[in-house]
């Protein structure tokens, strides 16, 4: 089980250098495949293990997913309604979620007023 575990980590990772998996998709993946993992090992002592194989992935679920994309739309929106540059929207982002620049770029990019 763990030589398949670990095949299907790279062959994952390949996808992902390849662009053929997104960084969310490889997160998904991951966190199903240690979901999957807990169920079967119902606890015993391979969990750790197996799960360590795969990265050790913390899961999110769907209901937090959209309570975090809620959170960084309503700082977006209400930072441009009040005016603020990007720069400082972004800062804004990263203070209150404690996300990256990157990942704070991305929900600017994502939620911020689009030029018609």
């Amino acid at each position: 089980m763990v030589a398949d575990l670990a095949y299907f980590r790279d062959a994952m990772l390949y996808l992902h250098d390849t662009g053929e998996l997104s960084d969310g998709e490889m997160i998904d993946l991951m966190g199903l495949v240690n979901t999957i993992i807990t169920h079967i090992t119902n606890g015993n002592k391979n969990e750790e293990r197996l799960v360590n194989v795969m990265g050790g992935t913390i899961i999110e679920t769907e209901s937090e997913k959209w309570m975090r994309r809620g959170q960084a739309k309503m700082i977006v929106e209400l930072g441009q309604e009040d005016g603020l540059d990007d720069a400082s929207v972004i800062e804004r982002l990263q203070g209150k979620m404690r996300v990256s620049f990157e990942i704070a770029v991305e929900y600017l990019a994502e939620y911020g007023k689009q030029v018609v």
